[in-house]
């Protein structure tokens, strides 16, 4: 069989077809409210609604799976960063960590931010939303700070 450019199309098109029968893992898992980021660090305000949109569909389970993460070759490499996402820091299963690990995840957030690791700049290319703005690595690094203790025999509301 003699190679040419039909032959080569016609092999390019089988090839991207049987692609699409290897379906990655796309997966949203049940999670408790109460062990979030939000629920565990209540003073998160500004940096939460950051991660929300930011970081939220990379590290947490609850991911908007785009029309792009259908499509092979892309959607096995969009499973794979959610994935290793959400095995980094798990926004959604936050509460789970021990304090240490929390405080350390928090502290790798607000470096891996503010050295412009995170979000990734393939991300913000499809989600231009989640590009930090002015004062978005500041509120994450703010949580790298540990949360505030209530003083004892304060009252609280």
């Amino acid at each position: 069989m003699r190679l040419t450019g039909r032959n080569l199309t016609l092999g390019l098109i089988a090839t991207l077809v049987v692609m699409q029968a290897i379906i990655p893992a796309r997966t949203n898992p049940p999670s408790d409210p109460a062990t979030s980021l939000g629920a565990v660090r209540p003073d998160a305000g500004r940096a939460l609604e950051v991660m929300n949109r930011s970081c939220r569909d990379c590290h947490s389970n609850d991911t908007t799976w785009p029309w792009y993460s259908h499509v092979a070759p892309v959607s096995w490499l969009v499973a794979h960063d959610v994935s290793e996402g959400r095995r980094e820091l798990n926004i959604s299963e936050f509460g789970t960590y021990n304090a240490k690990r929390q405080q350390r995840k928090l502290e790798e957030a607000c470096q891996q931010v503010t050295k412009g690791g995170m979000p990734m700049w393939s991300y913000t290319v499809m989600h231009s939303e989640a590009t930090l703005q002015p004062g978005d690595v500041e509120a994450i690094c703010s949580l790298s700070k540990p949360a505030p203790q209530p003083v004892a025999g304060s009252l609280q509301p």
